[in-house]
């Protein structure tokens, strides 16, 4: 039953993927089709966020009340009614309006499942949840671009991913009596204490908690920087055209997913603090790859890089928590660490919209740089504070 439970929750993933990466595909056609300027697609991205830091910081609560697997289950089908809802908007208040649910049902299951597997799981397969993570996020923007290539508008591709999210709405309704039979086990077994509801106040105040934040607020503002803007940047300073830069933009998200794939089984025998590094190392060989004068070629193996760096940064920092926190109080600081996790692309992606607008997407390279480079000094802190013994 264990098994079968995992491979839910890795599908889960899958379907938290899938709309992720959407509106950054999208966005090129989007903007022209609606006459919107160039610079909302950043509005749209701080409503979603916005969804997605209310629904983490209370997810201690709903799965105490809930349970996770009915957490899972109403978050993902709330995530395909947005989808839906964007797919038939013919203006931008529309859209706006559809993004409030789109981010609520995003929030509650990544923090959820993220801490269920951490605390229940070996560190592998942290690894390889993220790289479900990776298939629907790379699955969206390739459903887009097939899409727009031939000849259909970017509603489909919202209908098509819309599609998909119901289809796993349902499987993960069917499978709410393995998330029950699992409970019980924990419960018999007693492998556990008690876990704490924290307040935002409790947690931050832990030692380490600050900067673990900061950490994570600098990774997920690149990633989603990345997933955003890396189509705008592909078709607008590189000279791609609209459909190839929808498709190819994937190929940040296709880095993430090889990536992750790969970091299950260095997790075997590499910690989580030197994943962090060499993920943080590819980053680095990523940007430079972009800067270089040599071609798109080049370019989208930056891009590939890039994607294959940030691959065990994301599923390292979470899989730390119970060990840097305790099992006890995990899930409440994982709520917060997510919620400071989405407060990156509430604010940086808009912030590049903006400087893309007044000065040339051109930037792209530097401003992830400066990103980089936030996040590898708040990660040696992290280290220093705490002076690891092969934990994180």
């Amino acid at each position: 039953m264990i098994t079968l439970l995992l491979a839910v929750i890795y599908l889960a993933f899958i379907g938290l993927g899938l709309p992720d990466s959407l509106l950054g595909a999208a966005w090129p056609a989007i903007y022209r089709d609606l006459d919107a300027p160039f610079s909302f697609a950043g509005v749209l991205a701080i409503i979603i966020s916005a969804g997605t830091i209310i629904s983490s910081l209370n997810t201690d609560r709903l799965t105490k009340a809930l349970g996770t697997g009915r957490v899972t289950a109403f978050s993902v089908g709330l995530t395909a009614i947005a989808l839906f809802g964007f797919s038939f908007s013919d203006s931008l208040w529309l859209l706006c309006l559809w993004a409030i649910p789109y981010g609520l049902g995003a929030g509650s299951v990544d923090a959820a499942i993220n801490n269920y597997v951490a605390v229940n799981f070996k560190s592998q397969h942290m690894s390889w949840l993220h790289c479900m993570w990776g298939v629907g996020a790379a699955l969206g923007p390739y459903l887009m671009g097939t899409a727009l290539a031939n000849g259909h508008s970017w509603t489909t591709g919202y209908q098509l991913v819309g599609a998909l999210q119901v289809a796993l709405t349902a499987i993960l309704f069917a499978s709410l009596p393995l998330w029950s039979r699992k409970k019980m086990q924990d419960d018999a077994a007693a492998g556990l204490a008690e876990t704490q509801v924290l307040s935002l106040r409790q947690v931050l105040s832990l030692p380490g908690a600050k900067p673990l934040g900061l950490c994570f607020f600098c990774y997920c503002a690149l990633e989603q920087t990345a997933i955003l803007w890396g189509s705008s940047y592909l078709s607008l300073a590189q000279g791609f055209s609209t459909e190839a830069a929808a498709t190819f933009a994937s190929i940040f998200l296709l880095g993430i997913t090889v990536g992750r794939a790969l970091s299950g089984f260095l997790a075997l025998k590499i910690h989580d603090h030197a994943m962090i590094r060499l993920g943080q190392a590819f980053i680095a060989l990523g940007l430079l790859a972009l800067v270089l004068p040599f071609g798109q070629a080049v370019t989208l193996g930056g891009l590939l890089l890039m994607g294959l760096g940030c691959a065990p940064i994301y599923p390292s920092i979470i899989h730390a928590i119970p060990a840097l926190f305790g099992a006890e109080k995990s899930q409440a600081v994982t709520g917060v660490q997510m919620a400071s996790a989405y407060l990156g692309p509430l604010t940086m992606p808009p912030l590049f919209g903006l400087l893309a607008n007044h000065l040339t997407v051109a930037i792209f390279p530097a401003f992830m740089a400066v990103l980089l480079v936030l996040m590898v000094l708040m990660h040696e802190r992290i280290l220093r504070n705490k002076k690891p013994s092969g934990v994180f």
